[in-house]
């Protein structure tokens, strides 16, 4: 079987799950498209899940109500060894970067990671992934009884669901004591969507002046479009935005439909994290800025003028 790792948050799906599924089916290998579901409280999020994979496997125990790398690392391997499975598509994600060598080296099994495309050719793995700050495409392939593959988020269209639901089974997992105990969390409460998830991306840089400036702004602009705001490191490091909104080689990259880059000159380690977005808008008062050689509409100007100006049209 071909074992995907769903990823989830407050009780619904990750869309990047939706993007595994798609990878999975791509690939035409033998055997159903499981999705795993691990976590507690997740019936809702298995029954979302059957309308996508050809079946769904729920491990449920209040052990893993917390994300810990190596419950998951246990579980995963379990259930890859029990189900046979040949293939493991686990999402690029923080977390799935940090268990998915675990996995791997459990199961002797390659891993090819952070990949965009994926297929397979006389039963070996080939596949490509973005190098040298995404400025160059690296082919690379693996052929063994069972290859364990990260996803980029975005690589692939989200998964269409299917005529009606699969079959979801409750699997029995053997965990280790847990060595990680989290005793708190603390999230900062948003209505807006994920930065990872949104379909357009609202990212602003030094050039917006001030932190004040940001937040008069990005934040209107991104509301009133229904995007996700995101930022460059220096802005996170001045300490005007948090380390969950940099966008970059030290941060998270996106791939949204639309990244509008507002005062943002467009340091290769920023566009790194950016620069495959299907359309990119800037606006900059530099006309020479490194950011509009990869802009699909440019803009140059004062950044304290236009975003008024701009908010004001779409208000009307």
């Amino acid at each position: 079987m071909i074992l995907v790792v769903a990823e989830h948050a407050n009780g619904k799906l990750a869309k990047s799950t939706l993007e595994l599924l798609t990878a999975a089916r791509s690939l035409n290998r033998a055997g159903d498209v499981t999705a795993l579901i691990l976590g507690s409280d997740i019936l809702a999020i298995a029954a979302e899940a059957a309308r996508f994979a050809d079946q769904v496997l729920v491990a449920q125990t209040p052990a893993l109500a917390q994300y810990d790398p190596e419950l998951w690392t246990a579980a995963i391997v379990q259930i890859a060894r029990e189900g046979e499975a040949h293939t493991i598509l686990i999402g690029a994600s923080r977390s799935g970067r940090e268990y998915s060598p675990r996995v791997a080296i459990r199961l002797d099994a390659p891993l090819l990671e952070d990949i965009i495309s994926l297929h397979d050719e006389a039963g070996s793995l080939h596949a490509q992934r973005y190098t040298y700050l995404a400025r160059v495409t690296e082919s690379i392939s693996a052929k063994a009884p069972i290859i364990v593959a990260t996803i980029k988020p975005g690589a692939f269209a989200p998964a269409a669901s299917l005529p009606s639901p699969s079959e979801q089974w409750d699997v029995d997992l053997n965990l280790p004591t847990a060595r990680l105990k989290v005793t708190g969390k603390t999230t900062e409460s948003t209505d807006r969507v994920s930065l990872t998830e949104a379909d357009i991306v609202v990212s602003g840089g030094r050039g917006a002046g001030t932190a004040e400036a940001f937040t008069a702004l990005i934040e209107p602009l991104a509301d009133r479009l229904g995007a996700a705001i995101g930022a460059t490191r220096a802005v996170v490091d001045a300490g005007w935005r948090p380390y969950a909104e940099q966008v970059g080689q030290t941060g998270k990259t996106v791939q949204p439909s639309v990244y509008i880059a507002i005062g943002i000159s467009g340091a290769v380690q920023h566009l790194s994290g950016m620069n495959k977005s299907k359309l990119i808008v800037a606006i900059n008062r530099d006309a020479e800025a490194p950011i509009f050689k990869i802009t699909d509409y440019g803009i140059v100007g004062d950044v304290q003028q236009l975003v008024p100006a701009i908010l004001a049209e779409l208000k009307k």
